[in-house]
C-alpha cells in the first residue's frame, strides 16, 4: 500500500495573526469612524438641544393615545356606558317577569283553593254560563277602510 501525498494542508489562523490584521487596518476604521462623526455630529448636536422639546411631544403622544383608548377601546368609557344602559334595561326586564310571575303564581295558589276564582275563569275565558244565565258578547267593531288614491292621474 502507498501513500499518496496530500497536496496543500490548510492552516488555521492564529490569534496572532488576528491581531496583526486588526493593527493593519487600524487606520481605516479609525477614518471611518471620524467620516462618520463628521456627517451625524450636527444632528445629534441638534437632537440634544431639542431634548426637551422631543419628550415633551412624545409625553403628549403618549397621553392622546390614552385618553383615546380610554374612551374609545375595548372596553372604554362609551363601551361602558352601553353596557350599563343595557344591565339596567334588562334589570327591570326581570323585575317585570318576576311581578307577573308572582302574579301567576298568586293566581295558581287561587285556583287550587278557591271554586270561586275558577268558576269566574271558566265564564271569562270560555263563555261558560250556568243554566238559567244569559251570556252577552259584543259585536266586533268593522276595520274603518282606507279610500284609495288614484295615481294614474297626471299632477
Amino acid at each position: 500500500m502507498t501513500l499518496k501525498p496530500m497536496g496543500r494542508i490548510r492552516r488555521l489562523p492564529t490569534p496572532e495573526d488576528g491581531l496583526r490584521a486588526m493593527a493593519e487596518r487600524a487606520p481605516q476604521a479609525e477614518a471611518f469612524a471620524e467620516s462618520w462623526l463628521l456627517r451625524v455630529r450636527p444632528f445629534l448636536v441638534m437632537v440634544y438641544g431639542l431634548r426637551r422639546r422631543i419628550a415633551t411631544v412624545a409625553v403628549l403622544v403618549m397621553a392622546v393615545s390614552l385618553f383615546v383608548h380610554v374612551m374609545f377601546g375595548a372596553n372604554g368609557m362609551i363601551v361602558y356606558k352601553n353596557k350599563r344602559a343595557e344591565y339596567e334595561s334588562l334589570r327591570k326586564q326581570i323585575q317585570q317577569v318576576e311581578r307577573q310571575n308572582d302574579g301567576y303564581t298568586q293566581q295558581i295558589q287561587g285556583f287550587k283553593s278557591d271554586q270561586g276564582a275558577i268558576e269566574k275563569e271558566a265564564r271569562e275565558q270560555l263563555g261558560y254560563a250556568k243554566p238559567g244565565e244569559y251570556v252577552y258578547v259584543p259585536a266586533e267593531q268593522p276595520k274603518p277602510t282606507t279610500p284609495e288614491v288614484n295615481r294614474s292621474t297626471k299632477r
